[in-house]
């Protein structure tokens, strides 16, 4: 719901649990009063009185621009007085910058705004659309904010606009600016690495800025697009928190700055180092939308908030709540060394456990044997698939299953067909030797015939074979960030320009295709954002299948994303990543949370394994829905204990599912508790492993003893309502 109080001059913002309080000063500028708990429309003009700065300026006089930095902007200026950093730098003609955005006028509508060409926040909802003008310059700035009557979720996103007749040129375009009240607060990072990716670290936020982002043309391995900000005392489950999340792929930026009187600045958006983007006279520039989430329930309350918005708002509807077929993949039973015997033997084996559907991975297209050579080429090597792709798909058919293939359509070999043909594709400059990663080029996706071209060859393997399921690699980051086709001036834009590329492919396909099952993977997950789950329902997780890092690999990624999201499989000891050895039962109750499927060679594992599989299959096909649509609690935190258990309960609290698992043992360590959650306190529950009848309160409060496991032991509960 939206209020606007003209009297005031006031915006009141509610959605879930959460106010979002603004108002027009009296010089004009938009400042913030208030994010967080609801509060009434009648507390608003207390609000203005005690939150109000009492630096703000409140008057038209031109000296009172040196106020602006001490006054909680809605979209800070550059070069007038606030010395905090800029949300918006635009560069005139005649080299001047700077900026003094007020208000001018505003709408109420209903709906979300469209992002033309990226994705976004899908129906429903109310938007408040304040327009503030420069008043240095011909810059009209419109702010979207975007709220939903049950959602903790607030969206926001920025139009520029150049109303003159001179061009000028963007240097940075953030898509949110939010000053919060002084306090002492935390900052949580995901980060990692290959293999390692979107590891949680929560840190004292210091004085001065601090500065999360991709350079990588990606949202990438290292730093995920999502943080958030804790007050002191917050925990999983209690605390006040805030979340930001941008539903974006490309490089970006995401600051918080705490300044000498203890207020924060939080703003993100587009990376802006390198970024310079031309708007002629007339032209509109529209950033990537993001996600703003208040929790006063801890960490937890947030992660659920911002797990119902995703699978509500951004995932594909027909997609979201659509059984996830159970699959194998052929990389780590072959990776590049398959023929038709050693494919139809893994697929035979595949009918036999119950298992839905058969996945190609790389190598079966072009000249492809290793990874030096074929990208690009996208017709099937006959030489090492006899009789196509069609003799894969027919025996797939005549086993029962389903066929799915990988494809990495935005990459080229420099030993390919295409490459041969058209050299100038690739990104890269003339005259400088192009960095390879994985032996491999980007294709210039700024380009709209490279896309063009990629849709027409990708598209015609779709249409001319049966394909149910696509699985879509990003396996190096962009480096060069040139493209032949840029004037000298546009050469800013590439990084932007290539993401909208991507999206543009993505959007043209998914609607193409809409019986293919499209899942996003980058070199693992080196692409695991909202912006690709528009697109994509789910996304490979990380390639470490290791069934303990990936226990901490998922913990770190449901900060900001649904289970649901995740793609999890069960795969071969000793672990291809670690080394590791660990149980197949454990192998199985991690990766149950999740997008649950096999990478492995089934026809060498043991008939005790294949046993297990029948039984690990039968028994996530009864606890699927759960994870599509339930709620996450998280019981044990595997970076901060010997222990990792997650419970999902319905949204009707009738069911729960447990999983946890030991990492080492230790002797004499058999009397630990622990208490579940999100189960209803005047219910009554069995679990049928343990043979326990007792109240939710109970379980709750009291809770259960650790099941006694040696190293990397695990265990799973499902419990059901006694009616």
């Amino acid at each position: 719901m939206i209020v606007y109080n003209e009297k005031l001059k006031s915006f009141h913002l509610t959605g879930g649990r959460f106010s979002y309080v603004l108002y027009v000063n009296k010089a004009g500028f938009l400042q913030n009063v208030h994010y967080g708990a609801r509060v009434q429309e009648s507390d608003v003009a207390y609000l203005i009185g005690y939150r109000a700065s009492a630096y703000a300026p409140d008057s038209e006089d031109k000296n009172c621009d040196m106020a602006l930095n001490e006054m909680p902007s809605e979209y800070s200026s550059y070069g007038r007085g606030d010395y905090r950093e800029p949300s918006l730098i635009a560069l005139r003609r005649d080299g001047a910058r700077m900026s003094r955005l007020r208000y001018a006028s505003h709408k109420i509508f209903d709906g979300v705004p469209a992002v033309k060409g990226m994705p976004h926040a899908r129906g429903g909802g109310s938007t408040l659309a304040v327009t503030l003008k420069d008043d240095c310059s011909a810059l009209e700035i419109v702010l979207h904010y975007t709220v939903w009557e049950e959602s903790g979720v607030l969206v926001r996103n920025v139009e520029i606009v150049n109303t003159g007749s001179e061009p000028l040129v963007l240097e940075k375009a953030f898509s949110f600016c939010c000053d919060l009240p002084e306090g002492e607060y935390s900052l949580l990072r995901l980060c990692g690495s290959w293999a390692r990716e979107r590891y949680p670290e929560t840190a004292p936020l210091a004085h001065g800025v601090t500065r999360l982002q991709s350079l990588r043309g990606a949202s990438s391995h290292q730093v995920n697009p999502f943080t958030a900000l804790l007050q002191k005392g917050c925990s999983e489950e209690s605390g006040v928190c805030y979340g930001v999340q941008l539903i974006y792929s490309g490089s970006f930026a995401l600051t918080a700055e705490k300044t000498p009187v203890g207020t924060v600045r939080l703003q993100g958006g587009i990376q802006d180092i390198g970024f310079l983007f031309s708007l002629g006279g007339g032209e509109t520039f529209v950033t990537p939308q993001v996600m703003l989430t208040y929790s006063n329930e801890g960490t937890g309350g947030m992660l659920r908030s911002i797990h119902d918005f995703i699978r509500a708002q951004i995932v594909r509807p027909d997609c979201v709540y659509k059984r996830r077929p159970v699959l194998v993949n052929n990389w780590e039973a072959t990776y590049f060394d398959f023929d038709n015997e050693k494919l139809f033997a893994i697929i035979d084996e595949a009918a036999q456990l119950g298992i839905d559907t058969f996945v190609l991975d790389d190598g079966w297209f072009g000249k492809r044997d290793d990874d030096r050579s074929g990208l690009g080429d996208w017709f099937v090597n006959q030489n090492k698939l006899k009789g196509g792709l069609q003799a894969v798909i027919d025996r797939c058919k005549q086993r029962g299953l389903k066929f799915g293939l990988w494809f990495e359509p935005e990459m080229i070999s420099e030993d390919s067909d295409l490459y041969r043909a058209h050299p100038d594709w690739a990104v890269k400059k003339e005259g400088v030797k192009p960095v390879c990663g994985r032996n491999q080029l980007v294709l210039d996706f700024t380009r709209k015939e490279i896309v063009d071209y990629v849709f027409g060859v990708v598209g015609k393997v779709l249409r001319e074979n049966d394909i149910s399921y696509v699985k879509w690699d990003m396996n190096r980051n962009i480096t060069e960030v040139y493209s032949a086709a840029l004037p000298p001036e546009k050469q800013g834009e590439f990084m932007h320009r290539y993401i909208l590329g991507v999206y543009d492919l993505a959007e043209r396909l998914t609607a193409a295709f809409p019986n293919v099952f499209f899942e996003g993977c980058a070199g693992g997950g080196g692409r695991f954002d909202a912006g690709m789950l528009y697109y994509f329902p789910q996304i490979w997780t990380s390639d470490d299948t290791d069934a303990w890092e990936r226990a901490k690999i998922q913990w770190g990624t449901s900060y900001a994303y649904p289970l649901s999201a995740m793609s999890c499989h069960v795969s071969v000891c000793p672990n291809h990543q670690t080394g590791r050895t660990i149980s197949f039962e454990t192998r199985g109750a991690v990766a149950s949370l999740g997008a649950t499927g096999y990478e492995l060679d089934l026809s060498k594992m043991t008939k005790e394994d294949k046993e297990k599989t029948k039984a690990q299959i039968a028994a996530y096909k009864e606890i699927d829905e759960l994870i599509l649509k339930g709620d996450l609690y998280r019981l044990s935190d595997p970076f901060e204990g010997k222990y990792f258990c997650e419970m999902v309960v319905s949204k009707d609290k009738s069911r729960a599912y447990v999983v946890g698992e030991r990492m080492l043992y230790m002797p004499c360590d058999y009397d630990v508790t622990l208490c579940l959650a999100g189960l209803d306190g005047e219910k009554t529950y069995r679990i049928r492993e343990l043979n326990i009848t007792a109240s939710g309160a109970a379980l709750c409060t009291v809770g259960l003893k650790f099941p006694r496991l040696l190293d990397f032991g695990s265990w799973t509960w499902h419990i059901e309502e006694v009616r």
